[in-house]
């Protein structure tokens, strides 16, 4: 690291920040003016040998900012100035800023020597900003940022990891709210009571939520052992004051850490943030780089530049220029990058050595191919304005600027435009209906009309063929009109693909679409799947769809296996042309659900509902949507980076019915309905350690906890049963987006279901990928999107297709819905305690006004055995009809049985149909009772409004609270 001698000052004095001659040239720059101390760049090590002094560099001609004045390190840099952006300083140096720094760590200081042979390091180049005319920005809602110091002062009764030695301590710290990068202390060899006083720097948002994690690790040759990771909520930290804690690892053995925490305010720039309550979209910043047309092209035959900014999405861009000297110069090269984090644009130039040479030792390899580093900090080029770098090799042209304010992802929990546009068109249908069926003698009014939908479950080709027959029972008593949502997992969505390729099915009779998959159940699925002609085409597409840049996986090829069981030919329909089939409002709104999962995690630690709508893709638990036709592009914090073609329809159904996505975890639930004996062996030991009396709980921070890694044994048995080789990788659209501060008291907490929520960490807004699979092998019911509470679902048409307990899904989702404080029916049948089920039942009619009456229909052989239509007995010898068998899970209607014979489809058709017939008065009683609550509720809200006006009124707390449907910008300063 570069040094400056400051002499006729004694060290007291130096410790206060402030300006002090100097004439000592550092580096590329000529220090003559004056060197400003920073506080925080003094070492901090109790170590008088390991003292070292950090310099900021300014010109004195111009005035620098106070509070900006922390000097920042990192890792094999060299560190020589800080410059604020709109200060104008002439700089050639490498640069790097980080968002913290280790005063103690003598690796966070070390120099990096340069060869004197390097062009570019020797080079007295300069980088001139030039001003551009600037327009007046909009005004903009900000937060500031403070600064957190984390002081690791030393560890008492260390865990002895190795047999013959004491432990080899080190403790890292990650904070990715602030850095992607892990800072380490030194490590302490062979010691039980290691003491370090290493101090950490981070510059923090305190709008997100800012969980540091502190690891305790213990170094080994082979691979370093992780003995404790602590996860501390910053949010505890009261501003300005100074905390000491010791955390307990080891209750037994008295194992403590010591670290001091300190959260001051720091006079930066604020940052423009995005948020709706659960996630927080932060400031984008664009960087271009574009090589000046006076480039001496001569210096670049068969040379490459290669351009990296750490943390951007294109990480790492390369660009080659023609040897000829009439080639272009290639265009501006671009990077986005998340402004907090204030990286550095790397440039390293590649030499290609004309000469063949036939050694393979790596002093030969790098003289064939030299790169040559250079390093620019981002935080010092000026916003919306142009800086020159001049070389005597090349110019470069750099501009950071700011990106569109407009985000690609829809933040908000409210239903999007087009759904509630659909929503009033849909009334108009369903009030009509409803009048007609129920006989009503006036028209209702919108307010009146309720909301009903169809809930289906998944199971396979039984599921498909049933729900076809349930619908057209549905449409021949002409309730499918009073019908404004249906949705579907696993085989269900297989019909509802199908069925909306018309945009006008609802309104034609279904016994000619029946009659079409009964054809397509029949046919033997072998030939039609595998034929020669058809691998060739599923090579093609296959081919076709990793040239347009989606992740391709075994789904992908099960999709195509779906589009040839169930239809003819190709199928180019897409999600968003279903669209024509509600611009009307004259069918029911398709919701397919699906899953989001992650590797090497239970199913039960971390799940997310993902529902996908003609018009919208996207999570409830995050109030996060995309466009239904975005879906599969890449995001980057809230924007669209790269537009990828819209998958056919036939992708996404291999997605929603992904068998393939099994592990042995999942087969394991599925059979015993319990992973304690799977958590025994593979989930991390976690132990809350919160001391209530230092930090009084508050809902909105998350308690400390200590989290104990498995062992080496363990971690190869988890990798093993959770394993899923055929599951797809979808790009991540909230790849970016952070948790908001105050997240577990938004609408996030409704859905907040599983371990990993407390973990902010790992949520999915830091994965790359999105990993979806089938919802049934979870969650056997698509309620979740219908239980929103934007949706204000009345009734619910439950129709079970699933094998095993007709009842277990109903009583699994009013148990769920139940943790939640969703309301939902809680008196269900149980099929245990009535063996003999009927075939509908309504429950949730005698329960809150704010509980869905629920129809439910589950799949049984009652009186259809004895009856062949409602009323009409079967004669002798049509009693073998009515002989259907959909309880044996080795049956005709098994779940992985994809072919039927013509008996057994008519069988099930029929049983389906004559269900739904012979039970017309529980579905009439249900709407009946939906349109009276609507009535009353109608009645009761003038009541409250004049007791609100009166002063006397009390807040409805149990009704939903819902944000606009637009993107909120928080303030704080």
């Amino acid at each position: 690291m570069a040094s400056v001698h400051v002499k006729g000052h004694r060290r007291e004095i130096l410790q206060q920040p402030g300006y002090y001659p100097t004439r000592k040239r550092t580096g590329n720059i000529n220090a003559t003016s004056a060197v400003y101390l920073s506080r925080s760049a003094f070492h901090l090590s109790s170590k008088p040998q390991d003292h070292r002094l950090s310099l900021l560099l300014v010109s004195s001609s111009l005035p620098y900012p106070r509070g900006n004045e922390e000097s920042l390190l990192s890792k094999g840099q060299k560190t020589l100035a800080t410059v604020e952006p709109n200060i104008r300083v002439p700089f050639a140096a490498p640069i790097f800023n980080s968002a913290v720094i280790s005063m103690a760590s003598t690796s966070a200081l070390s120099q990096h020597s340069f060869s004197k042979s390097s062009p570019l390091q020797n080079e007295e180049g300069k980088w001139v900003m030039q001003d551009t005319e600037q327009s007046d920005a909009e005004q903009e809602e900000t937060s500031p940022y403070s600064l957190l110091t984390v002081k690791v002062i030393k560890m008492t009764n260390a865990h002895q990891a190795d047999y013959l030695s004491q432990s080899d301590c080190y403790v890292s710290l990650w904070l990715p709210t602030a850095s992607d990068e892990k800072f380490q202390t030194k490590t302490i060899k062979n010691c039980r009571d290691p003491v370090w006083n290493e101090t950490f720097y981070f510059r923090i948002q305190r709008k997100v939520k800012n969980i540091l994690e502190m690891t305790v690790s213990d170094d080994d040759i082979i691979r370093d052992d992780d003995h404790a990771i602590i996860l501390f909520d910053v949010a505890k930290i009261s501003l300005g004051k100074r905390v000491m804690m010791a955390f307990p690892l080891n209750s037994q053995g008295r194992e403590e850490l010591e670290v001091e925490f300190l959260l001051e305010s720091i006079q930066d720039h604020p940052e423009a943030i995005i948020t709706n309550g659960a996630v927080v979209c932060r400031e984008l910043a664009c960087l271009e780089v574009e090589f000046d047309s006076r480039v001496k092209k001569k210096h670049f035959a068969e040379n490459e530049l290669t351009f990296t900014v750490r943390g951007s999405f294109e990480e790492t861009q390369r660009v080659s220029l023609g040897s000829g000297s009439r080639s272009p110069l290639p265009g501006p090269t671009l990077f986005h990058y998340a402004k907090y984090k204030q990286p550095s644009l790397d440039v390293a130039l590649t030499k290609k050595r004309r000469l063949p040479s036939f050694c393979a030792c790596v002093t030969c390899r790098e003289r064939r191919s030299r790169s040559i580093p250079l390093s620019l900090p981002l935080k010092s080029l000026p916003s919306e304005q142009e800086a020159v770098g001049k070389h005597r090799k090349f110019d470069l042209l750099l501009k950071t600027k700011k990106c569109q304010e407009d985000l690609d992802v829809r933040l908000g929990f409210d239903l999007c435009a087009q759904e509630n546009d659909f929503i009033c068109k849909r009334k108009k249908v369903v009030a009509a209906a409803l009048k007609e069926i129920l006989q009503l003698e006036e028209d209702l009014e919108d307010d009146e009309v309720p909301v009903v939908a169809i809930m289906t479950t998944g199971g396979g080709t039984r599921a498909l063929t049933a729900m076809y027959a349930h619908l057209l029972s549905v449409q021949e008593l002409n309730v499918l009109d009073c019908v404004s949502y249906i949705t579907g997992l696993s085989g269900t969505t297989w019909t509802m693909a199908n069925l909306y390729e018309d945009p006008d099915w609802s309104q034609k009779n279904l016994k000619k679409t029946l009659n079409d998959v009964r054809r397509h159940v029949l046919k033997n699925k072998f030939l039609a799947c595998f034929a020669p002609d058809r691998l060739k085409y599923y090579l093609k597409e296959l081919c076709q769809r990793k040239q347009e840049g989606h992740q391709i996986s075994f789904t992908d090829l099960w999709g195509l296996i779906i589009e040839s069981m169930f239809r003819d030919k190709e199928d180019s329909l897409k999600l968003t042309d279903q669209q024509q089939a509600l611009n009307r409002g004259q069918n029911p709104l398709p919701i397919y659900l699906s899953l989001n999962v992650k590797d090497k995690i239970s199913d039960q630690d971390f799940r997310e509902w993902v529902e996908f709508t003609p018009y919208e893709v996207g999570f409830p638990k995050y109030g996060a949507y995309i466009r239904a036709e975005d879906f599969g592009s890449e995001f980057f914090m809230g924007h669209l980076m790269k537009k990828i073609p819209e998958s056919r329809i036939c992708f996404l159904e291999g997605i929603w019915s992904s068998v393939f996505s099994l592990n042995l975890l999942d087969a394991w639930y599925i059979s015993v309905h319990s992973e304690d004996f799977w958590h025994k062996w593979t989930r991390d030991k976690i132990t809350d350690i919160d001391d209530e009396t230092q930090f009084p709980k508050r809902p909105n921070e998350l308690e400390t906890r200590v989290v104990c890694p498995t062992d080496s044994f363990s971690d190869i048995f988890r990798d093993i049963v959770t394993l899923r080789p055929a599951a797809s990788e979808i790009h991540n659209f909230l790849k970016g987006l952070q948790m908001n501060n105050n997240y577990l008291e938004s609408e996030f907490s409704k859905w907040k279901d599983c371990e990993l929520d407390s973990q902010p960490n790992h949520l999915t807004g830091a994965a790359d990928y999105l990993i979806l699979i089938d919802t049934a092998f979870v969650f056997a019911t698509s309620y979740p999107p219908l239980m929103r509470p934007e949706r204000k679902v009345d009734v619910v048409l439950h129709f079970n297709y699933s094998s095993g307990s007709q009842t277990g899904p109903l009583k699994e989702a009013s148990k769920y819905f139940a943790k939640q404080g969703i309301p939902f029916p809680k008196e269900v049948p149980d099929d245990q305690e009535t063996p003999h089920l009927k075939e509908c039942y309504l429950v949730g009619e005698k329960e809150s006004p704010e509980t869905p009456i629920v129809v439910f229909f589950p799949l049984v052989n009652d009186t259809f055995r004895e009856y062949k239509a409602p009323g009409v007995r079967r004669s002798p010898s049509e009693m073998a009809e009515g002989n259907v068998d959909v309880t044996n899970s080795c049956g005709p209607y098994y779940i992985n049985n994809l072919s039927y014979s013509e008996e057994n489809f008519d069988k099930l058709v029929n049983l389906s149909y004559y269900n739904v017939q012979n039970n017309k008065d529980l579905i009439l009683q249900a709407l009946r009772s939906a349109v009276e609550r609507k009535k009353q509720k109608k009645k009761w809200q003038p009541l409250q409004k004049s007791a609100g006006d009166d002063g006397m009124g009390v807040p409805n707390r149990e009704a939903p609270q819902h944000l606009p449907n637009c993107l909120a910008v928080e303030k704080m300063k």
